[in-house]
């Protein structure tokens, strides 16, 4: 399957050390911290990601305005995106999944069921 590269997009760093150990047990994991959605989106040209999981709540640009610029790019609009946050509501979750979202998993997350998920997605890719 050779080594699948995750880009995690949130601003907190003790958010992205929990979904980094999460994501260290999956095999052939690379993983690209970004503390916001400008970051993340300097990232991607620079970096071949498989997989983006998203928080929505960042400075600068924001996770659907990152979702949104992702799926209108030829050169990203292919790669999994997955939103992670604590806003759960039915309206968030929808609003997600239009711009393009495939996944929503809300804060807090259970490791296990986010492990399964990811390797869903990066099998398929």
């Amino acid at each position: 399957m050779g080594t699948k590269t995750i880009l995690i997009a949130d601003d907190s760093r003790a958010m992205r050390a929990m979904l980094t150990s999460t994501l260290e047990a999956l095999d052939d994991c690379r993983i690209v911290e970004a503390s916001s959605g400008f970051e993340a989106m300097r990232l991607l040209p620079r970096e071949k990601v498989d997989l983006v999981l998203t928080d929505i709540n960042m400075p600068d640009i924001n996770g659907l305005e990152l979702i949104s610029y992702m799926r209108n790019n030829p050169n990203y609009q292919d790669i999994p995106i997955i939103i992670i946050s604590t806003e759960g509501s039915q309206k968030d979750i929808e609003r997600g999944k239009l711009l393009g979202a495939n996944d929503y998993v809300v804060k807090p997350f259970d490791p296990a069921t986010l492990q399964e998920l990811l390797q869903k997605y990066l099998n398929r890719a």
